[in-house]
């Protein structure tokens, strides 16, 4: 009878995971494509690891809903968003690859203006008023709240456009790290302040 070497055993034991964990892969996909075509995957999603940490991006049939970083906890984001739209909600990378792509191509200097669907029904009122307006800063620069609330017919809102800017569901897409305060600090930001400043730069150096 032969013995495996301790090392031996090793290695076999992670080529069986390795194994167990692309056939998993392969199944989980299999189960999402049959949900998308059984028109039961409400809300697909996958992670992207980009200057700013790994973001996670959702999509409903709509368009692109939510767009979350690290720090606001992606299983728990992902829990909001079987509340607030569906519980059906699948890993499905396919569907979010052209968003992908293009924050591929923002983060590369490539790209000033996103141009994907989205689907905005986790904002309403207000806030909704601030976040249409947020693509009408121009790339490379930057808006005060003050400059905002007045842009959208409130001008003594400013700390509702904070508000605002802070529960943005599509940052980066909709571009709220362009709100400043009226001094020229930066302000809060869902990221935090580094992945603010990162994507500041970044737009000042294109």
């Amino acid at each position: 009878m032969m013995i495996a070497s301790e090392s031996e055993a090793s290695h076999m034991l992670e080529s069986l995971a390795a194994i167990d964990e692309d056939a998993i892969t392969r199944l989980h996909t299999r189960l999402a494509e049959r949900a998308e075509s059984g028109g039961v995957l409400d809300v697909a999603y996958r992670t992207i690891d980009t200057p700013v940490g790994t973001l996670l991006l959702a999509a409903t049939e709509q368009g692109l809903i939510r767009v979350a970083y690290r720090r606001e906890d992606h299983e728990r984001v992902l829990a909001g968003l079987a509340t607030a739209v569906s519980p059906r909600i699948l890993r499905a990378p396919w569907r979010l690859d052209e968003t992908a792509r293009q924050l591929g191509e923002y983060f590369a200097g490539r790209r000033r203006v996103f141009d994907v669907p989205l689907d905005f029904r986790l904002s309403k009122g207000f806030r909704r008023s601030v976040l249409a307006h947020l693509p009408e800063i121009a790339y490379g620069h930057t808006e005060s709240y003050g400059q905002v609330a007045a842009a959208v017919g409130n001008p003594n809102a400013v700390r509702a456009v904070g508000s605002a800017c802070a529960a943005n569901p599509l940052p980066v897409v909709v571009p709220c790290h362009r709100v400043v305060r009226a001094d020229g600090s930066l302000g809060g930001y869902a990221g935090g302040p580094e992945a603010k400043r990162t994507l500041l730069d970044l737009e000042a150096a294109a």
